[in-house]
């Protein structure tokens, strides 16, 4: 059985798994707590041992653990200074630089020489090609607008904040008057320092996630579809996904009798984590998530396309961890059905068997409820 108190110093090896917050941008709420120490218990479980409840000190480790960091980790030498060296290390993944880790590695500059932070690859949106949507990501104002006017040619653009995740600070401009007005907040240091993502927007769109787990010797590789949910201010946020798992890498995923646009979708994700791999030496990761957006242009013709990637617990998550439970519990088991769901205000109990991962009011959100389901299929439609 999994303990969430301290574990004994002979644990604090291996079979020990903690959170490791950096910086710490999330996390701040009591349901990202809870949901990220259920998350570290269900994990230490697969992994065959113990569950810590303290954070992992922001130092060098003194022995190996298992970490769940709260955020993509920077630089292959911090990671091995916290005693990871490979994926069986920790749920999550690291990068070089800052930016891999963000929306903005998706698209190209405006130009060549435009400005951008070391590291900065042309090469990634030459191998993702029309995977991704036209767009650009700028690193000034300047740039910014020049994108803009770019794109508003062909129809409205979608302007996201390169460090909000969740579908929170996006805009769509329809002329340069609103582009103008949506760049505004944003300083011009913040803009260097992170950029800003300007691409085309689609209507009537359908979200998938596509993604990737190793944990305990366990591959798993799933497609899925995303929900929406008002939340408790009637905004439409995140509700939860669908998940298809299959035990096995994503040419196993493949081999489902998929449906041609979850198809694409996989096969778009795979260029992109493939690129990443390429364009990003020192990238690796245990958890690989890409969302994938289908929908209409403007002009009418459909679109599908990758918007970005999360190497770390995400709202997935939970699905991730039922999918790699039930693979775990039967060896022989190929594919299974996971969902995850986060419901705003409403006092209804999660249905009988659910994983509740927080169940009560946030100061911060409100009342939410957060749980997975398991669906025991082996035939996937």
């Amino acid at each position: 059985m999994v303990s969430d108190v301290a574990a004994p110093a002979a644990a604090a090896v291996r079979g020990t798994a903690m959170a490791y917050t950096q910086g710490l941008r999330g996390y701040a709420c009591e349901h990202e707590q809870m949901t990220r120490m259920e998350v570290v218990r269900r994990l230490a479980r697969l992994k065959g041992g113990y569950a810590v409840s303290e954070e992992f000190a922001q130092a060098p480790a003194l022995g190996p653990v298992y970490l769940v960091p709260s955020d993509t980790l920077v630089g292959v030498e911090r990671a091995q200074a916290l005693g990871i060296r490979g994926k069986e290390d920790f749920f999550g993944g690291v990068v070089p630089f800052p930016f891999v880790s963000t929306k903005a590695i998706t698209h190209p500059l405006v130009a060549p020489d435009a400005p951008a932070p070391e590291g900065w690859s042309h090469e990634f949106s030459r191998m993702v090609g029309d995977a991704v949507l036209p767009g650009f990501t700028a690193f000034s104002r300047a740039d910014a607008l020049t994108a803009a006017g770019q794109l508003l040619a062909v129809g409205p653009v979608r302007i996201k904040i390169v460090r909000e995740t969740g579908g929170n600070g996006q805009s769509v401009a329809r002329d340069m008057a609103e582009v103008q007005a949506c760049l505004a907040p944003l300083d011009d240091s913040m803009l260097a320092a992170d950029g800003v993502v300007l691409e085309q927007n689609l209507r009537h769109v359908d979200t998938l996630s596509v993604g990737q787990v190793t944990v305990a010797g366990i591959v798993a590789t799933y497609y899925g579809y995303q929900r929406l949910t008002p939340n408790n201010k009637g905004a439409e946020v995140y509700g939860g996904s669908d998940l298809t798992v299959v035990r096995g890498d994503f040419q196993a995923l493949l081999q489902l009798q998929l449906p041609r646009e979850v198809r694409i979708a996989v096969e778009q994700a795979l260029l992109y984590d493939s690129a990443a791999t390429a364009c990003f030496p020192g990238f690796f990761a245990s958890r690989i998530n890409y969302d994938v957006v289908q929908g209409t242009a403007a002009d009418g013709t459909w679109h599908s396309a990758v918007l970005e990637q999360s190497w770390r617990a995400g709202g997935a998550t939970g699905a991730e961890i039922a999918a790699l439970e039930a693979l775990q519990a039967d060896p022989q088991r190929h594919v299974v059905r996971a969902s995850g769901h986060e419901i705003f205000g409403s006092d209804e109990a999660p249905p009988p068997g659910a994983v509740v991962y927080f169940n009560g009011v946030d100061e911060q959100v409100g009342r939410l409820t957060k749980y997975t389901t398991l669906i025991h299929d082996d035939h996937p439609t």
